[in-house]
């Protein structure tokens, strides 16, 4: 259903951006608002303005957040502006210098806020940018790039009266919670008191929002769970969804088809995406060799150093075939983003400190190489060398 696929992967449909695609999946919706709400648990908005799905992790990982955002301080500065359209009608504009003030007096931190410093300033500028991409706030007149160079830049803004739907409602009181395990516990109970329900929410959340769901061992209820309501499982995937589901020992995943509509996925067409193929087929045939060997659990430990020894080896088996931006890279920026894009997909996790990269088992599922011309192509061109 690709409707389903749309909902999943957009944050909300905007009528007013698009009102074609509203209108599809307002009427397709009796269709799968069942499968949202039980199976997954999931809360449907649907209004005169937008269309949203409000998802939740079934468990939270290091990959989740506002890709864009890379302090806390964005992350607040994001809350605020939320405080600050609360009493912003639709429509209804306001300038730069508002949020700023407003910022300034209500930043919940030791460390205030100083326009004159770059980093805050620049901090600001991404926020007011998400902002405006996910349709909180429009630009009327002005860019906040002007503000980067002078903190007394203006620029004039309107409330498109989103904001009030971006934040998820909660079913208990949040200021009672001390961390995000608080929520994810406490949110599932209260919605459901029933054991059997909390779980099988879970597992879908997980199956359906995740690249893969790991075996965590042998006490893994969410795991025992897979394994016994496979059929079921793969039933659901396959019918809403339209993708395949794979279960393996030590993990469990979603296969998507080559026309899914999804944004985030791997492999796709970025070029870091290919090299981490090229990483994934590297670690498999190190497998092969007996340059790694696996642990029970098909993880593999190694020292930071010797996985920036396995990119490095890679760069020069396949920058020939790389775009020129990856060509000329440097190696530690390379190994950092590697590294990065890797994590997101769960397919390594950096322990002890950062002196220890774990291999996790997806980088066995997906792997891929340069065809048998340019392996032959390489190889002679190593030879004159």
């Amino acid at each position: 259903m690709k409707e389903l696929e749309v909902l999943l992967d957009k944050f909300w449909i905007s009528k007013e951006d698009d009102r074609e695609l509203y209108y599809m999946i307002k009427d397709s919706l009796p269709g799968f608002k069942a499968f949202l709400t039980e199976k997954m648990g999931y809360h449907v908005i649907v209004n005169p303005y937008l269309i949203k799905l409000e998802k939740l992790s079934g468990k939270a990982e290091s990959w989740m957040g506002i890709s864009q955002f890379e302090s806390t301080m964005e992350y607040a500065f994001l809350c605020l502006i939320l405080m600050f359209l609360e009493d912003r009608g639709r429509e209804e504009q306001f300038v730069l210098s508002n949020i700023t003030e407003y910022i300034q007096g209500n930043y919940p931190s030791d460390e205030k806020v100083d326009w004159t410093l770059f980093r805050h300033r620049r901090c600001l500028i991404k926020v007011l940018r998400f902002a405006s991409e996910i349709g909180i706030i429009k630009v009327d007149d002005g860019d906040e790039q002007g503000f980067a160079a002078d903190y007394n830049f203006e620029v004039l803004y309107e409330s498109t009266g989103l904001s009030r739907y971006f934040v998820r409602n909660f079913s208990l009181n949040i200021l009672n919670y001390k961390n995000y395990k608080d929520i994810e516990n406490d949110e599932l109970i209260e919605v459901n008191k029933d054991r059997g329900i909390v779980r099988r929410q879970r597992v879908y959340r997980r199956l359906i929002m995740s690249p893969v769901v790991y075996n965590e061992g042998s006490d893994d209820p969410d795991y025992a769970y897979i394994k016994n309501k496979r059929s079921l499982l793969e039933n659901d995937i396959e019918t809403y969804i339209g993708a395949n589901f794979h279960v393996h020992k030590n993990g469990a995943m979603v296969v998507l088809p080559e026309d899914h509509s999804f944004k985030e996925c791997f492999p796709d067409t970025k070029a870091i995406s290919d090299i981490v193929l090229q990483m994934n087929y590297m670690i498999v045939e190190s497998i092969r060799n007996g340059e790694l060997r696996p642990d029970t659990d098909d993880t593999i430990t190694i020292s930071k150093a010797a996985f920036d020894s396995m990119v490095g080896r890679l760069r020069s088996e396949n920058m020939r075939g790389w775009s020129k931006e990856y060509r000329e890279i440097k190696a530690e920026n390379l190994i950092t983003e590697v590294i990065d894009y890797m994590a997101g997909f769960n397919m390594l996790q950096v322990i002890g400190g950062g002196r220890e990269i774990k291999i996790m088992p997806l980088c066995g599922k997906i792997a891929g190489r340069y065809n048998t011309d340019f392996q032959t192509e390489r190889e002679a061109a190593a030879d004159g060398d």
